[in-house]
């Protein structure tokens, strides 16, 4: 795979993620800090994201029909409590549904460092509310 760039591996699981696979969103984000600074390690988590995408290629998104209209817009939040080792900072993550399937998601580091771990929520909870806004 070594004759195979780093950069053009990354940008086709990264397509795949964003048109059908939003179930490898966190490991191709972290693949991904590793653009610039290469290791055989970085080779064999690229390698695990393939095999795993080849392995469950029968699961995609998928819409329930028939579904109640109170479940039409879904939506979930949580973060962690500093955890980024390096910066402290906490990962926010959050995805919206509609009527089962998939809309929206998003999962960053936050802006700020929380002091505990109800603020880190409190900020994860501002986001998803702007983002519901936009729904």
């Amino acid at each position: 795979m070594e004759e195979i760039s780093y950069a053009n591996v990354m940008g086709c699981i990264m397509y795949a993620m964003v048109c059908t696979r939003p179930n490898i969103a966190y490991a191709v984000s972290v693949v991904s800090q590793f653009m610039a600074n290469l290791g055989k390690a970085h080779w064999h988590a690229l390698k695990w994201i393939l095999w795993y995408l080849k392995g469950s290629l029968s699961i995609g998104l998928s819409y329930q029909c028939g579904a109640k209209m109170r479940d039409a817009i879904t939506g979930f939040v949580d973060s962690d409590n500093a955890g980024s080792i390096d910066t402290r900072k906490s990962l926010s993550g959050y995805i919206f549904t509609i009527f089962g399937g998939l809309v929206s998601w998003k999962a960053s580091l936050q802006k700020v460092v929380a002091l505990s771990m109800i603020e880190a929520k409190f900020i994860a909870v501002i986001e998803v509310v702007k983002e519901a806004l936009c729904l």
